[in-house]
């Protein structure tokens, strides 16, 4: 599979090469995070020495516009635009540390994929359409 991943404000690629890589700031807290690429899949590089802890929220921003990519859908879910095999999708991610729960949604049909073990507190807030 081939992703590419776009901030969903100014357009730019976030995933230069093997990751998607963003802006991840909570109280004086700022640094690069990438994340793997592919949906579900929720191993996190970060700086050695660095903590995210279970629970915590963190706010992630486009590393070329500096926009915050909170999603308007929900207050705990940010929001990237995801290009797989030339199909455009809408990605929405957690945005609390540790909370597993992704949805990639077809913009042509509004078909969600969802991944992760907490992805039902979502359930209301995606209109879901199970693939």
């Amino acid at each position: 599979m081939s992703w590419q991943y776009k901030c969903s404000k100014c357009g730019s690629q976030v995933n230069p090469g093997d990751m998607v890589t963003l802006v991840a700031i909570r109280g004086g807290a700022q640094m690069l995070v990438g994340f793997h690429p592919e949906p579900g899949n929720y191993e996190l590089y970060k700086p050695a020495g660095s903590e995210f802890e279970q629970g915590d929220t963190w706010d992630f921003f486009c590393p070329v516009c500096h926009t915050n990519l909170k999603s308007e859908t929900h207050e705990n879910l940010c929001e990237l635009l995801q290009i797989e095999d030339g199909v455009r999708k809408r990605l929405f991610f957690s945005r609390i540390a540790g909370e597993r729960a992704t949805f990639v949604v077809r913009e042509k049909d509004d078909d969600v994929e969802i991944h992760g073990d907490h992805s039902a507190r979502y359930d209301a807030t995606i209109q879901i359409k199970k693939s």
